[in-house]
Formats: C-alpha cells, structure tokens, sequence
C-alpha cells in the first residue's frame, strides 16, 4: 500500500474568547494557515488535489461551504476544490484520515486536512439554538434514541462527571491536573517549544493597535492549587469545573499529506509518515471514554504496545478524559501532553484534530523520538486514533 506523509503541520496561536482572535473570520483563519503551509514547503497552489476543513458549528460566518471559503480567502488559486467535515471535536483529526486515506489510495498525491473554529464569533451549540429558536423539528434526538438509551439527550458534562466517578478521581486530583496542564503549556512556551508549529497572525486590538498573535492566549503561568480550587463545579455535586475543562478558544490549524511521488517530485522533507488510522465507537452515554478502546484497537491492528509509543496526545476535553485513559491502558504519564493541553492551550473544536498533530510531530522531532499518538473523544462516543512515525 502507498505511504502518507505529513510534510507540514501548522496551527494559530490559540485565542482566547472574545480575545486577539475575535475579530478575525473563520475563512481567514484557516486561510492563513494554508498560506503558510504552501509558504513552508513550496508547493505550487495548484498542484493541491483537495483540501478537507473540520469544522463543528456550521452556521453564521462558518456556514455555506466554509472549506471552499476558507481556500477562496487563501493564496491557493480557485482550482482547488474543498470540502467541510463535522466529527464533533475530531473533525480535524478525521480530515487528516480522510487526506491520508486518499494518499494512501493512490487517488490523490497532495492534500491539505485541516479545521477552523471561531468560537468567539460562533458559540458553542449555535446550531441547535438556532433550530430551536425557529421551531425546527423536537431537537437532535430522535423519540427512538431517547427510548433505545434511556436519556432525553447527550451531555458530554455529564459524561465527563460519570468517568470521573466511575474512575474514582477527586476534585484535588483532577485540578492537580490542570495546574500541571498550565505549566507545562508556559514552559514550553517559554522553552520555543511551538516556535516551529505556530502561524503569527497580526491582528488588532480594541483599541486600534496592531499586535502580532504568536502566543495561545489561554495559558495561566500564575496558575496555583488554591486558584484552580476556587473555581465552582459545573454542577451542584460534580467534582469537574470549568478549570477542569479544555478552554472555548479560536483557533485553525493545518498539515499537508503527500504520496511518495509527490515527496520526490516537489523535493518535501516529510515530518513524519502516518503508520495506523483508527476510528471506533461505543457508549454514547458515558461518551468520552472511547478513546482507550479506541487506542487499544490502534495498538493492535499496528502490532504495537502502549510502551513502543514515545509520546501522546490525548486531547484535555476534561481533565478526567486523559486521566481515565492513563489509568486504563497503563501508558507513562511522563510522555503524556508534554506541551500541555487543551485546559490550558484551549480547544477550538473543529481546529484541535490538526492542531494537535502539529504539536505531536514536533515535540517528536524536537526531541529526537520515534512515535507517537494521538487521540481524542468526540460526541456521541466516538473517537480517532492516529499512529505516526517520526522521520
């Protein structure tokens, strides 16, 4: 079978709500990431077979065919054709299965997977407040699922709550999490640990100043125990809260899969080649636990263990997600999210599947390891594995 290449993987800084990024469109968001891959590896526009943007809420400015906009608002020339995939918070991370996928084909030799969120601009759940406001139909959830479950709807909070329970974390330990989310996202900061992977945009300011965005703005230096602590829980009993949670944040980001006739041709220097694509599901329920069935399944169709992998990237939707997944599958804490994650570098939903490959093949090459992992929930329990090797 033909092999797939990561040649290029960028990403915005992350924005925080209503922060640097909130003036700026979706489209030109993802724009200026596809820019400053064709900037990077110097592949000719045109040569780009098709570009998959993920992205979640669908409407307003990330509405009628956001991917084609976002290469429309591109350097790309309009012989590029697009398309726009929601898989809840992988969307991204299946845009790049889908790139890899038609590599791997032999259909296609060069395609850009990528996601955009604008979370400032669209809120969260835009869609279905906007169904609902108009009196369209009784909701997401069909009288059948609600029976067949036993739910009236799907709560990834109250997922969340039920593996933190079913796991026995308590509230200290799921904000000891969050603090070491916080620093090791400022010491990698510090370090230039994302130097490589992020896009500078400049944008500005309320006040009419010019100011270039080169830093994810959600990260908390000073962050403490006692801070992270005095935070309320999500609910009246829950043990999670919002500093527990990954950060609503505005954010693209963006990788670039080449066949090996493409790498040859267009003289890229590949990242790393994409060794295992996995997708599973499972309880819609309980929802976010998928990923450690998921991985399991990964590791064994690549005929690998948990201890082959140097590193992973377990998205930090809440803390007790990643938790739950070390605990399950016995993997080394030390080579979980080095950079830190979402609770602190933020989750721009539709933009995070990409975002954090980017940050995997780097910290990879940045520290001279082999492979990794990368993983993440999505609604309705779902998740996708990626296995990659550095090269």
């Amino acid at each position: 079978m033909p092999e797939a290449y990561i040649v290029s993987a960028r990403r915005t800084a992350g924005g925080r709500r209503n922060g640097r990024l909130a003036g700026v469109h979706p489209a030109d968001l993802g724009a200026a990431v596809i820019d400053a891959i064709v900037a990077e590896t110097g592949v000719d526009g045109a040569a780009i077979d098709d570009v998959i943007i993920g992205c979640v809420s669908q409407i307003g400015e990330q509405t009628f065919a956001l991917g084609r906009n976002v290469v429309l608002a591109s350097t790309l020339p309009d012989s590029v054709p697009a398309v726009t995939i929601d898989r809840q918070c992988g969307s991204s991370q299946q845009a790049l299965h889908f790139a890899a996928q038609a590599v791997m084909s032999g259909t296609q030799d060069l395609v850009i997977a990528g996601g955009v969120e604008s979370m400032s601009r669209v809120p969260m759940g835009s869609p279905m407040m906007l169904a609902a406001k108009a009196g369209i139909g009784e909701g997401p959830f069909a009288k059948s699922i609600q029976q067949r479950y036993g739910v009236e709807s799907f709560s990834q909070f109250v997922g969340a709550q039920m593996i933190a329970d079913k796991y026995g974390f308590s509230r200290e330990q799921m904000d000891a999490f969050a603090l070491d989310s916080h620093r090791k996202a400022a010491t990698a900061a510090e370090g230039g640990a994302f130097a490589d992977e992020i896009v500078p945009l400049t944008v500005t300011g309320p006040d009419g100043e010019t100011i270039v965005h080169d830093r994810d703005e959600g990260v908390r230096a000073d962050a403490s125990m006692e801070s992270i602590g005095s935070v309320k829980p999500l609910t009246e009993t829950g043990t999670l809260s919002a500093a527990t949670a990954s950060q609503i944040c505005d954010g693209a980001s963006g990788v670039l899969v080449a066949s090996e006739a493409a790498v040859k041709a267009h003289g890229l220097t590949p990242l790393a080649r994409v060794h295992n694509l996995t997708v599973t599901a499972g309880d819609p329920v309980i929802m976010l636990e998928e990923p450690i069935p998921a991985t399991q399944r990964a590791l064994s169709r690549a005929g690998m263990s948990i201890d082959d992998i140097d590193l992973f990237e377990v998205n930090e939707a809440f803390a007790s997600v990643p938790m739950a997944w070390l605990k399950a599958t016995g993997a080394d804490p030390a080579k979980l999210n080095v950079n830190g994650g979402a609770i602190a570098l933020g989750h721009p939903l539709g933009g995070t599947g990409t975002k954090l490959m980017a940050t995997l093949v780097h910290a990879l090459k940045r520290r001279g390891l082999r492979y990794g992992l990368q993983t993440m929930c999505e609604g309705g329990g779902i998740a996708n594995v990626t296995i990659v090797e550095r090269l």
